[in-house]
């Protein structure tokens, strides 16, 4: 898919087929099996139908787009860890050191990283993606944390990665982030796009104590006072208190959805990322799942909103797309009951009342 601003790409997400998903409804009650009886998997296969158009779904090549990028906020002494962080841990995933690389490996997932605005010097590698949109963002206590071309450009970046995976053959698109300081990027988007205080859209991020978790607060609360950012215009939030790897995760989610993929989510920064897609494009949520629920309080607060319920609840608040990796295998299956097991008429199983 070859797009050149934001509003073509939104102008090609449609709903997911109403037909097909039907039909697997009624496909899922012929399954030798009780009514119900896979609880949520029915629930997501039928999903899954509808975003494939067929009522028996297969998924093939699953991949996982991490995006890095840095934050000129951590200059507010949100977090722990300095800022080189960021490019150190590309470097680890790339070498394979890093959770996510593990599971994506075990798991069969190819694994994107990419270069969306790291600060620091990233050790060239053949496997890393390069789609900068700066080197990190200004630091939204101040003002904008980008222009709003800038804004437009990395999320472009993110719709071409998710045609690029989709063309190769994924059907399953993961999202996931690394970035220094970005739960408090995050905590304003959601903050800005929800309406809800910042007291409870900012959590402890990578283990804030108690007064560095209100000094926190403060920042994201200054931070929105100084830049009023529009909550009509998903595109003004991303340029006034986003980042470049949120903007460009935003872009993937719209990106698979024009493609007809699904998008699993990982945590917190990627429910953000999804709130802006679906500023943009509120059809593209209904290609989205929430792959598990992070400790961050702040996402429950975006789930919510983007009304998605998370498949896993395991106090994980890593990032990386490790929720979303552990996810696919569950959509995977979903996918595989309604499409192989056999019905009652098939399998000369006697159904209910017979």
């Amino acid at each position: 898919m070859s797009v050149t601003s934001v509003a073509e790409v939104v102008a090609q997400i449609g709903p997911p087929d109403a037909g097909a998903a039907r039909k697997a409804l009624e496909r899922l009650d012929r399954l030798t099996k009780p009514p119900g009886s896979l609880g949520r998997l029915e629930e997501l296969s039928v999903k899954l139908a509808g975003i494939f158009g067929s009522e028996r779904p297969r998924l093939r090549d699953k991949t996982v787009i991490v995006a890095a990028g840095d934050h000129g906020v951590v200059a507010q002494g949100v977090t722990a860890y300095p800022q080189e962080v960021t490019a150190q841990m590309v470097a680890n995933i790339l070498a394979g050191g890093a959770a996510v690389s593990v599971m994506a490996r075990q798991a069969g997932v190819r694994l994107v990283v990419v270069d969306a605005g790291v600060a620091g010097e990233v050790a060239a590698h053949p496997e890393l993606r390069l789609a900068s949109s700066g080197k990190g963002t200004a630091d939204i206590t101040q003002g904008p944390a980008m222009s709003r071309a800038q804004a437009q450009e990395c999320v472009l970046a993110g719709v071409a990665l998710a045609s690029e995976a989709a063309e190769a053959g994924a059907d399953l698109i993961g999202v996931g982030d690394m970035g220094i300081g970005n739960t408090t990027a995050s905590s304003a988007i959601v903050a800005a796009v929800t309406g809800v205080t910042p007291e409870k859209t900012t959590g402890r991020g990578a283990g804030r104590s108690n007064v560095e978790l209100d000094a926190k607060i403060e920042v994201v609360s200054r931070a929105l006072a100084v830049n009023r950012p529009d909550p009509g215009d998903a595109l003004d939030v991303l340029a006034k208190v986003g980042g470049f790897e949120i903007g460009l995760l935003a872009g993937v989610i719209l990106g698979g959805a024009a493609a007809r993929r699904a998008v699993v989510l990982d945590g917190f920064i990627t429910a953000a990322a999804a709130l802006i897609a679906c500023g943009l494009a509120p059809a593209a949520g209904d290609y989205c799942f929430a792959s598990h629920r992070s400790v961050e309080r702040g996402h429950r607060v975006a789930l919510r909103w983007l009304r998605l319920r998370p498949l896993l609840s395991l106090r994980m608040r890593l990032g990386e797309g490790t929720g979303a990796v552990l996810a696919m295998g569950l959509l995977d299956a979903a996918a595989a009951c309604l499409r192989e097991m056999a019905t009652f008429e098939e399998a000369a199983v006697s159904g209910r009342g017979e």
